[in-house]
């Protein structure tokens, strides 16, 4: 059997690598925002795409690695997977359905979802530099920024996928000389309904060890000086506050501190 699958189907052999139910459905959507595109025509067209256990096609190595098959198929609309090892007979069918969470690099078919999820962030917080329906975005805009992203050496966004729906996002953007080039600002927002379940905490740990990779050795951000929550996860990470620009936000009437704060990772 091929023992490599598409990469692009790489995050949803992770969802099923995590998972502990011995039977779960996922809609077209989760499965569409877990791997991070739209699955092909065939896959809403024909149940065969999906009982498919046979090369060249590798998609099916996304469960069937972690011991799942496919039990029903609603086409267009959700998918139905059954664990088929030993868990079934020990008695283990009740096994309490656990958090998943994917983080993967943003791609181009994310852009509606991207606008969707900095809307309701925007609009969930008085933290942000943007205010409810303030910021302004189109996907053509959102996918060209997307792609100089994927092009990019030492700038990207990840996004953290919660059970198949778009939990939040980290940015770190580099730049945009030579002198900077080590260092990046980095940027995070969560929606509401995702706080704690380690969302913020998983994000950052993924721009850490990205920034690593791609040779960063200093990260920095901004916070207002009221976001205390914000401020107690940045320092259990490992920034430290740096200095203060005053009143540099103007949110309903009120002049609003920030802070700088900052971290080497140099090893």
């Amino acid at each position: 059997m091929v023992k490599k699958m598409e990469k692009k189907y790489i995050p949803l052999a992770s969802f099923f690598s995590e998972a502990s139910q011995n039977e779960l459905t996922l809609t077209y959507t989760v499965i569409e925002n877990i791997v991070g595109q739209q699955l092909p025509n065939a896959a809403y067209l024909n149940n065969s795409w999906w009982k498919k256990t046979k090369p060249p096609a590798t998609h099916f190595l996304a469960w069937v690695n972690s011991d799942y098959t496919v039990k029903d198929i609603e086409l267009g609309r959700s998918v139905t997977f059954i664990k088929v090892s030993e868990a079934i007979e020990i008695g283990l069918s009740s096994a309490k359905p656990k958090n998943i969470l994917i983080i993967r690099p943003v791609d181009l078919d994310d852009a509606r979802a991207i606008i969707n999820l900095h809307q309701d962030i925007d609009a969930e917080s008085d933290f942000m530099i943007f205010g409810k329906d303030e910021r302004k975005m189109s996907v053509q805009l959102i996918r060209k920024r997307i792609g100089e992203w994927k092009k990019s050496k030492n700038s990207g966004m990840f996004v953290g996928i919660l059970n198949g729906e778009f939990a939040g996002f980290v940015a770190l953007i580099s730049g945009p000389s030579s002198r900077t080039n080590h260092r990046a600002s980095l940027v995070i927002g969560v929606r509401k309904a995702f706080y704690g379940h380690g969302v913020g905490t998983s994000l950052m740990n993924k721009a850490d060890v990205w920034a690593q990779e791609v040779g960063i050795t200093r990260l920095e951000l901004t916070v207002v000086e009221k976001n205390e929550r914000a401020i107690t996860l940045y320092k259990k990470m490992g920034y430290t506050i740096e200095g203060t620009r005053s009143n540099s936000l103007l949110i309903d009437g009120e002049y609003v501190n920030e802070l700088y704060m900052g971290k080497n990772i140099i090893e």
